[in-house]
Formats: C-alpha cells, sequence, structure tokens
C-alpha cells in the first residue's frame, strides 16, 4: 500500500517480466559497444532505445504509470546494462536518482508534473561539483529568484549525461544562502556543455564541463537541498557499484572468449590448448569467483536500500535512522568488494591470454580503464576506515551526509 503522502509504494514487478522488455534492448547496445568506445562514439542513439522502451521509469509504482520496480531489481538492471556499455549505464545514474528524488517528494501539482515528463521520456542529467576544483563549502553557483522565476549561473564539471539531456540538476546557493538544486532545461540559451572530459575511462559520459549564464529555472523546478531524499548519498554511490559489477562480468565473458579462440599454447603450458590447460582454467574460475562476489555485495547492498522505502511506507520513523546507518555500511562494504573485484578481474584475466589478449581488436583494455576512472569516484581509501570507526567507536556513518558531499554525482 503506498504512503499517501508520497510517490512510494511497494514493489510489484517481476524480474522475468522485467527483463523481458530491457534484455533485447541491452543485447542490441551490446553490438556496438567496442566500436564505439575505439572511436569515441557518443551513444545519442542507445541512450534514446532505452528511453523509448521508459526504462526512466522502472522505479515509479505502476499505479502512476511505470514498471513498479524495486531498489534492488533497478540496480540489478543497470548492472546488466553495464555489462552491455558502461558509459550507457553511467550516463542513466542522474536520471534514475532525481527520478527516486520525486518518488519521495510530497504529491503536488508540480511532482504530479514531472512523473509525466518522466512518463513521457524526459530524461534528466547534469553534476553538482563546481569547476574549478571549488569545494562545496565554497560553493560559488547562484540560484536567485527573480520576477516569477529564478536564475542559475555558475560552472560545473563531472556533468555526466549532460549532452543527452532534456533537464540539468543544478546545486547551488539560494537567496539566503541555503543550499537548493534547481531543473535548468538543456536547450535555455544560458546553458553551455563542453566536452573536455578527459579521462581515460567512460570517455562517452558527457562528464565534462557545464556553464550557466543566468539560466532559467521556473517556480515548480527549484528545491531545498535538505528536502533530497535522505538515502540519496547511497543511491549515487550505488549506481557506480552496479556499473562496476557490469564491468567485472564483461570482462570475464569477453575474456572467456579470447581463451577459448586461443590456437596455441606456451612451451610451459601444461596442455598444447590454451582451453584445457588446467592453469588458464583456474585464472577463468578464480576471477569468476571475484565477479560472483561484485554481483553478491550488490545485491546485499541494494537490499538495505529497498528496507529504508519499507520502513517509510510502514511509517516506522522511530527505525528510520538505523536503517540509514545499515544501508551506508553496507553501501560501503560493498564499495570495497565491488572495486577489488573489478580491479582484479579486468587486471588478471590477461594471465590466461598472453599476447594476443592485449589485441587493439578485442578492446580488453577497455575494462580496466572504465573499472578504474569508476573507482576513482568516491576514493574506497576513506571507505574502510570510515567502517571500522562505525563498528569499533560507533562513530555515525552518515553524520556527513547532511552536506550531500560524500556519494554524491561527482569528486
Amino acid at each position: 500500500m503506498s504512503t499517501p503522502s508520497t510517490y512510494l509504494a511497494e514493489p510489484t514487478a517481476s524480474d522475468d517480466g522485467l527483463f523481458a522488455v530491457f534484455r533485447p534492448v541491452f543485447d542490441k547496445i551490446a553490438q556496438g559497444n567496442l566500436k564505439r568506445e575505439r572511436g569515441r562514439v557518443f551513444p545519442h542513439e542507445q541512450v534514446r532505445w532505452l528511453a523509448d522502451v521508459d526504462f526512466g521509469t522502472v522505479r515509479i509504482p505502476t499505479a502512476h504509470g511505470g514498471f513498479g520496480a524495486s531498489l534492488q531489481q533497478t540496480f540489478a538492471l543497470l548492472a546488466e546494462l553495464a555489462q552491455a556499455d558502461p558509459n550507457v549505464a553511467h550516463i542513466w545514474r542522474n536520471h534514475l536518482a532525481f527520478v527516486e528524488d520525486r518518488l519521495n517528494a510530497p504529491r503536488s501539482d508540480t511532482n504530479d508534473t514531472w512523473i509525466k515528463r518522466f512518463l513521457n521520456g524526459e530524461f534528466v542529467g547534469g553534476g553538482w561539483t563546481e569547476a574549478n576544483n571549488v569545494t562545496l563549502a565554497n560553493l560559488t553557483t547562484t540560484i536567485n529568484t527573480e520576477d516569477d522565476h529564478w536564475v542559475v549561473s555558475g560552472a560545473k564539471y563531472y556533468a555526466t549525461g549532460s549532452l543527452y539531456a532534456d533537464w540539468l540538476d543544478v546545486l547551488g546557493r539560494g537567496d539566503d544562502g541555503e543550499l537548493v538544486t534547481a531543473l535548468v532545461r538543456r536547450d535555455d540559451a544560458g546553458v553551455t556543455l563542453v566536452d573536455d572530459w578527459d579521462g581515460f575511462g567512460q570517455r562517452t559520459t558527457a562528464s565534462g564541463t557545464a556553464r550557466y549564464e543566468r539560466a532559467r529555472a521556473e517556480r515548480g523546478d527549484v528545491f531545498p537541498a535538505s528536502e533530497r531524499f535522505s538515502y540519496q548519498a547511497h543511491f549515487y554511490q550505488t549506481a557506480m557499484h552496479a556499473v562496476l559489477t557490469g564491468i567485472t562480468k564483461a570482462a570475464l565473458r569477453d575474456g572467456s572468449t579470447a581463451l577459448t579462440e586461443r590456437i596455441r599454447n606456451y612451451p610451459q603450458g601444461l596442455t598444447t590448448v590454451s582451453a584445457v590447460d588446467p592453469q588458464l582454467l583456474q585464472v577463468i574460475g578464480e576471477v569468476s569467483a571475484d565477479a560472483f562476489a561484485a554481483e553478491s555485495a550488490l545485491a546485499r547492498s541494494t537490499a538495505t536500500l529497498d528496507r529504508i522505502v519499507e520502513g517509510r511506507l510502514a511509517g516506522d520513523i522511530p527505525g528510520a535512522r538505523r536503517r540509514l546507518i545499515d544501508a551506508a555500511v553496507a553501501v560501503d562494504q560493498a564499495q570495497l568488494v565491488i572495486i577489488a573485484a573489478a580491479l582484479s578481474v579486468t587486471t588478471r584475466i590477461f594471465d590466461a591470454l598472453g599476447a594476443s589478449g592485449v589485441s587493439e581488436r578485442r578492446g580488453l583494455d577497455r575494462h580496466w580503464k572504465n573499472a578504474r576512472t569508476l573507482a576513482s569516484h568516491n576514493p574506497r581509501v576513506y571507505k574502510a576506515r570510515i567502517i571500522g570507526d562505525w563498528l569499533i567507536n560507533s562513530t555515525d556513518p552518515v553524520a556527513d551526509l547532511a552536506s550531500l558531499g560524500r556519494g554524491g554525482q561527482g569528486n
């Protein structure tokens, strides 16, 4: 039963039903992945294919016109999309997060409009991180009232998905210095998007600079940042984990194919045929266990996000803080497991392949480059300490989430 004050509802989708809709599109996207990676071809068409089958509405309850998926199901879908193309999967991160925010928001005419926009296939991109190494504490982007609307001025980097978007989600300081987020139309005259992302991985996510020069935002499209959904940081981080999990499975898939296609083996090999060499089979078995660990960690951690929603639907306000902490710990633990697995698989798979594995024709290096790039967001070096400090000293692991800094859109 849905909570009357929000758009949230208990999940109703089945795994089989969801994959029946989306898997054919994922398979179609996978066909051109290597070619797009080689030529840095932006996947505008592939993003539109997903919009056309309403991928952006997967979390919207069926009563409101969506698929009614749980968070666990949503991130499993995102991981499979990442196995097909991790750039396309990452592009959807900001959109899915803003949908989640509106589902948690109070019902209103304004939010009814946003639900309709999602159902019409309108897509949200953007970024919160300031350009020029400005920190959140020194945020210089402004979102000020003017007559019957707002004006947005500033510059952002890591504007993931911006080149594909209809709307851009922008964080700035309001009239009184409070943090607010504004949704600005991508085609507004005051918006300039620059393709200057120069990372060696995730090269077609449009994660470059976005500039705003008195861009217009309507009254109903500006929201206090303090009112964004409570597990927002968990959501953004988990989207990264889903993409990394997909990369891990893709590297295992492509590495296994490459081993079966090897014609000869090294003189030191135990057999003349590589595909039956016990030591090479051991490599495949070990990296498959890493992929299994990543997928399992993703499933366990996303289940804790669903429990946050379940508690809200049940009206269990006293238990909300504990569920948020449980999710924070699980998501951080998942990050440690998934990044380790992704970097291990994308490196160790070459131990089963020999020199032929580094052929540009195969493009196996793209898996490591994409994994390493994603793993550099919100670095794992801090997460083990945060978990340990909670377990030993009961130091609150979500105390800093109010600042919207940890686990946000990019760092």
